[in-house]
């Protein structure tokens, strides 16, 4: 039987030891660039949120306006965002008005974990020129509120809108351009 000697024990806990911590961190890495979340942290659902259009950062460029679509976590737990929201203008009556939002592809989806009292954003492109010009919308000024359903969520929450709308489903006048990313939106930044 061939003994080995201390340094070469050494030298093999060393290397078992490197395999091992590589091991660990490449699974780590899969688990949070995969999508996947710490088991501790929920997703944030509707009634974790508070959601607002920031009218007053609005910044706009041939016949479409960006504003900044903010989720502030109002639960006293952190909560994790992933992905683009689902979007759509609601009527004073509460019936939808024209098509939901379409989804743009700036970006790929990351995790982002929302403290209590901290923002996380979109942003939302608002199509006036379809509004006005696209064959079927028939534009009222009856929009209420948007109704936004978090990613992966089937229950929506809701914010103040009052831009003028299509009324029949259609023409796509508004349009989530990325996943939701962390901090406020600006128009600076």
């Amino acid at each position: 039987m061939k003994r080995f000697s201390t340094t070469s024990r050494r030298v093999l806990a060393v290397a078992a030891a490197a395999v091992a911590g590589l091991a660990i961190s490449t699974a780590a890495y899969a688990a949070t660039s995969s999508g996947a979340a710490p088991a501790t942290i929920p997703q944030c659902t509707a009634s974790d949120l508070g959601v607002w259009l920031a009218v007053g950062q609005g910044n706009g460029a041939a016949g479409t306006i960006y504003y900044p679509l903010e989720f502030t976590n109002l639960s006293n737990h952190t909560c994790y965002l992933y992905g683009y929201p689902g979007v759509s203008v609601l009527s004073q009556g509460g019936h939808q008005l024209g098509s939901p939002a379409d989804r743009g592809g700036l970006g790929s989806p990351h995790i982002v974990n929302v403290a209590p009292g901290a923002t996380a954003h979109t942003i939302l492109g608002y199509h006036d020129v379809a509004v006005s010009t696209e064959p079927g919308c028939d534009p009222v000024f009856s929009a209420a509120q948007l109704r936004v359903y978090p990613p992966n969520q089937r229950s929506a929450t809701y914010a103040a809108y009052s831009f003028e709308s299509c009324s029949h489903s259609g023409p796509i006048y508004l349009t989530i351009l990325e996943p939701i990313i962390p901090g406020v939106g600006t128009i600076y930044g």
